[in-house]
């Protein structure tokens, strides 16, 4: 894979970059695995046209017709040789992860939305008797609630779950007869151009998927700012976020927002223990903590604070960290020596707040790669920075509490709400307590989720839900037809 140039893909066409190519770096090893193309402003703009002229085909395409396309491109996916070695390469993956969750999460959701595409979009309204008015005679008026597609969708992904990303974004975004221009995330781009081209031999109409990158900021800016784009569905950084639905806004661009997350935990003193530090031993063995559900911020009732907290330890202890293609590695990277310096300088700083670092802390005796030990802090305050900040990064925070109105003050008091936990025996209280967090999202007694549940976040943790039927409605229009009858 090493030296491989990628192209853009623009209208259709494989199109040579205009500012060359940069290089993709494995964050395990550092070796050059691709070279990635660096689009121009010119051509950011182009995909941006050639989405909105494929627009007015595309959005009457019968559905049957879509959700061929989509059901055919998760099949070439799958079917995809060493993109599952790729993906994990690109981004510092387990081989397990590069299959389950990058590749295998795409071809689930283009599988979901091939049959999205089937599901009705047109909705009865009860009718109405209205008196006359100066407006209209009297008489029962009609009403049919119809989804259209919004139009062009500009679609900018994370670097953690690249094609998953991607796909949870453009699927169900094309099942609705929406185009797309996608903007990966500039560190590990190449598998999504492997998605582009399943669509494409799966017969995507040219102009209905485009896809562009670059290491400078202006190509994402171009795909947002561009007069043809109509709506922008955004994964990443708040602080990135914020700056999109700035120039979002100014042109009342329809916006999807999964921002930032500081997951909060809350163990109560009757809670299956073991099943709890498995749960956020994930923040650890699971991408490095590289991911915005992470249930990092751990809020422990005292009773069992303790035992918590030397869980924990031995879970940490007990993982390797290394190159995740080895065999027995089960903590990788982060993805790039940029992550690693700003997750060692939080951990910096909780040591000079005053937290204990129970284990970890230090880098890694690794020659090679953007390694962080698996961390974990304790006698933290949920003031600190370490329990404010999202780190992206395998650490975790432990702060204890005395009683369940302390523990939903807690909870509550981020800048964040995306998804939270709670663990107790007490299935009552569990769900009372989850119903009372601002989050958008609660998993009890587990971190797994349902696919189909509404996806998104509270406060600055994003605006708009996806996942299942909620994201085909995320990348809709709702008109309404009324009729006198």
């Amino acid at each position: 894979m090493s030296g491989e140039a990628q192209k853009l893909f623009i209208g259709g066409e494989w199109v040579e970059p205009a500012r060359g190519h940069y290089e993709v770096i494995n964050p395990a090893t550092e070796a050059v695995i691709g070279l990635a193309p660096e689009a121009s402003v010119e051509q950011a703009y182009a995909a941006a046209e050639a989405a909105s002229q494929a627009f007015d085909s595309w959005s009457q395409t019968p559905p049957e017709q879509r959700a061929a396309i989509l059901d055919r491109a998760a099949d070439l996916l799958w079917k995809g040789g060493d993109l599952p070695g790729l993906a994990a390469a690109e981004a510092g993956a387990t081989p397990a992860t590069g299959m389950m969750m990058h590749v295998g999460t795409a071809y689930s959701r283009l599988k979901r939305y091939a049959k999205g595409a089937l599901e009705p979009t047109e909705f009865a309204i009860n009718p109405q008797i209205t008196p006359a008015t100066p407006l209209s005679k009297a008489g029962v008026f009609g009403a049919l609630e119809v989804r259209q597609p919004v139009g062009v969708v500009t679609c900018i992904t994370s670097y953690n779950n690249p094609l998953a990303n991607t796909a949870g974004k453009i699927a169900p975004a094309l099942a609705m007869g929406n185009t797309c221009v996608v903007k990966p995330a500039p560190q590990d781009p190449l598998a999504v151009y492997r998605m582009a081209a399943a669509l494409e031999e799966a017969g995507l109409p040219a102009g209905v998927l485009n896809v562009v990158t670059g290491s400078a900021p202006d190509v994402g800016e171009a795909t947002v700012d561009s007069p043809f784009v109509d709506m922008v569905s955004f994964t990443g950084s708040t602080v990135i976020g914020q700056k999109i639905a700035e120039v979002a806004g100014r042109g009342m661009k329809r916006q999807l927002m999964e921002l930032g997350g500081k997951g909060a935990c809350v163990v109560f003193d009757d809670a299956d223990i073991a099943a709890a530090v498995a749960g956020i031993g994930t923040v650890w063995s699971f991408y490095s903590g590289q991911i915005c559900t992470a249930p990092t911020r751990v809020i422990v009732q005292r009773g069992v604070y303790q035992q918590l907290v030397a869980g924990l330890e031995q879970y940490a202890k007990a993982l390797t960290v290394g190159n995740p293609a080895d065999e027995g590695v089960t903590v990788g990277p982060v993805i790039s020596a940029v992550q690693r310096g700003r997750v060692e300088a939080l951990i910096a700083q909780g040591k000079a707040e005053g937290a204990h670092c129970v284990v970890g802390g230090e880098r890694p005796g690794l020659e090679k790669g953007f390694f962080v030990a698996p961390t974990l802090f304790a006698e933290a305050t949920n003031q600190m920075t370490i329990a404010r900040e999202e780190f992206f990064g395998p650490v975790v925070t432990v702060i204890p509490f005395d009683d369940e109105e302390e523990a939903t003050k807690i909870a509550n008091d981020s800048d964040y709400g995306l998804i939270s936990y709670v663990f107790s025996g007490d299935v009552e209280r569990a769900f009372r307590v989850a119903r009372r967090i601002r989050s958008g999202g609660v998993s009890i007694n587990t971190v797994g989720r349902n696919m189909e549940a509404p996806f998104g976040g509270f406060k600055k943790s994003g605006v708009g839900r996806d996942c299942g039927s909620y994201a085909l409605a995320a990348y809709s229009e709702i008109q309404s037809l009324v009729w006198q009858g």
